[in-house]
């Protein structure tokens, strides 16, 4: 089972999120990565104006459902100094694998 626990946390401070529709999620935590996923074509992107925690919450786990085997959720916040330590990964890529292999051999 997928621990959403420390998404549900950060989405408290995020201003949009964002989806490839593939496999990459994110928070967007400052109005500067909201541009720059606008600008990356991100689509859907939805902000904090368009809508609320609790259905950006459920929007994120969707996503996160359905999402290639490649998914992840990673809050971003711009770092001028260092782009890359504004990554903080919520979920990571094949956190939960064991999990749905588990799952689906149950199922059969």
């Amino acid at each position: 089972m997928v621990d959403f626990g420390l998404v549900e946390d950060r989405l408290s401070d995020a201003k949009a999120i964002a989806w490839d529709t593939c496999h990459k999620i994110y928070l967007l935590m400052d109005n500067e990565q909201v541009e720059l996923m606008r600008g990356y074509g991100y689509d859907p992107l939805i902000t904090i104006e368009e809508s609320d925690p609790y259905t950006m919450f459920e929007t994120l786990k969707n996503w996160y459902d359905d999402s290639c085997g490649l998914r992840f959720i990673e809050a971003v916040a711009t770092n001028h100094e260092d782009p890359n330590a504004g990554f903080e990964t919520l979920i990571g890529q094949f956190e939960n694998q064991e999990d749905e292999e588990d799952e689906e051999e149950d199922e059969e």
